[in-house]
């Protein structure tokens, strides 16, 4: 097993990470600024689904193949940035209308079963298409690994760290842009928010994009 040390590293390492605004934090306060704090939480959970994908394919050694295959990285990162591309149009192109002008913002009417699975679709590419995620699962992750140890219970014991660190900081993300989204300002301004979101997407799509394929 880990040493106490070790996991507390790799504790900081994912608190430090999951502060930072990157897509999955970017993702998750955009979709609860324009849908609500159910739809965050889907978009929460596909990003916490997407990393636990991840945990498993390390585990068995796939994350390493699949940074080391150049079609198969290609893809996984050109099809995520496709997805999250076309959810940002398609919010950019949000009209106003009277029955969003009615909406009580509180009621979170746009949280119905369909739009959460959107939700959390989006997180899971996100997080999925990220090259930075698959080079820290196949490349960053082993590092905090005992070899003379039980690999399976190590792995375990970080997935746990990691995914509570997760849901921590983006929980703190969405009950800080529900709270902004109940506000008179966000009700007045929901289709702008709708719109902001959309760039907010597009500029993730453009970010995964702009990273460089590291298998050569």
């Amino acid at each position: 097993m880990a040493h106490a040390a070790t996991l507390l590293t790799f504790a900081l390492l994912e608190l430090t990470l999951c502060l930072v605004p990157g897509p999955a934090v970017l993702l998750t306060v955009s979709t609860a600024l324009r849908r609500g704090s159910a739809r965050g939480a889907a978009a929460m959970a596909g990003i916490i689904a997407g990393n636990t994908l991840y945990f498993a394919l390390s585990a068995l050694g796939v994350a390493a193949v699949v940074l080391a295959s150049y079609r198969v990285f290609a893809v996984v990162k050109w099809t995520g940035a496709a997805y999250l591309a076309f959810l940002g149009v398609r919010a950019l192109l949000a009209r106003e209308s009277p029955s969003r002008e009615a909406e009580p913002v509180e009621a979170d009417v746009s949280a119905g079963p369909g739009s959460r699975v959107t939700a959390f679709a989006s997180g899971f590419f996100t997080q999925v298409a990220n090259p930075k995620a698959i080079v820290f699962f196949a490349a960053v992750l082993p590092q905090f690994l005992d070899p003379r140890g039980n690999l399976a219970l190590q792995m375990i014991v970080l997935a746990a760290i990691s995914q509570f660190a997760e849901f921590a900081v983006l929980s703190g993300y969405i009950v800080a842009a529900a709270s902004l989204r109940r506000s008179g300002a966000a009700t007045r301004a929901a289709v702008w928010i709708e719109r902001a979101g959309g760039a907010v997407l597009l500029a993730i799509a453009a970010r995964i994009a702009r990273e460089p394929l590291v298998a050569r």
